[in-house]
């Protein structure tokens, strides 16, 4: 097995405490793969500033720094309970972060991404999540103290809920095939999704989508190759 991936962990929320999860980095970096991908999600919340880390994010990143010091490159996908890893201090403590990362592993290309935007019919959501994440937001969190922050943070987070594309109900599948088709169109052969929280595999023009589940519900780290 070449790659690692985990996606929605959501630590803090309904995936608990990190040790179950961080015992299994420690399993990763014994196993040594090409590398660990982790698809977004891996808190109820994570603001990437420095007043806002907690002791599970602090024993999270040292964790991480133990993968990559075994020579595993470790790439984190901002998803939508993520905010400003890109931007802030923390992004040195992964080997990229952003919003998508394209890679090849047994002659297979993927291209995983997180998954909270790609209904753009979901306008609601959309305007939502375009406002949590705006520079705006991105100038309170990193200038307000946090005790003034803090509520904000909880209200977004329930926001997110709410909104969050609705797939508590049913998983989008004629959105996701219409992204899915688009993507793989510029030279993908798999899209690995994270966000919807169920495994479920289609075949499109081009390839083939993943959505994988979450691991605070199969606590299982993913691999692919």
């Amino acid at each position: 097995m070449t790659v690692a991936i985990i996606a929605d962990a959501h630590l803090g929320g309904p995936g608990g405490e990190p040790g179950p999860l961080l015992a299994q980095f420690d399993e990763i970096a014994q196993r040594r793969p090409e590398r660990l991908v982790l698809l977004g999600d891996l808190f109820q919340a994570w603001v990437g500033y420095p007043q806002y880390e907690t002791a599970p994010i602090r024993e999270f990143l040292d964790a991480v720094a133990r993968v990559r010091s075994a020579g595993i490159p470790v790439h984190y996908i901002e998803g939508n309970r993520d905010f400003f890893l890109a931007e802030g201090p923390y992004r040195t403590a992964f080997d990229s972060v952003g919003t998508e990362l394209a890679f090849a592993t047994g002659g297979v290309r993927y291209l995983a991404v997180h998954g909270d935007g790609l209904n753009d019919r979901d306008r609601q959501y959309l305007a939502w999540r375009w406002l949590s994440k705006s520079g705006l937001s991105r100038a309170v969190f990193r200038s307000v103290p946090k005790r003034f922050v803090a509520p904000l943070v909880d209200s977004t987070e329930r926001k997110l809920s709410d909104t969050n594309f609705k797939h508590k109900v049913r998983v989008p599948e004629a959105a996701i095939r219409r992204y899915g088709e688009r993507r793989l169109a510029e030279g993908h052969d798999v899209l690995l999704l994270g966000h919807f929280h169920e495994a479920h595999r289609w075949r499109v023009p081009g390839g083939e989508i993943r959505l994988l589940e979450a691991w605070f519900r199969s606590r299982r780290v993913e691999w692919l190759g």
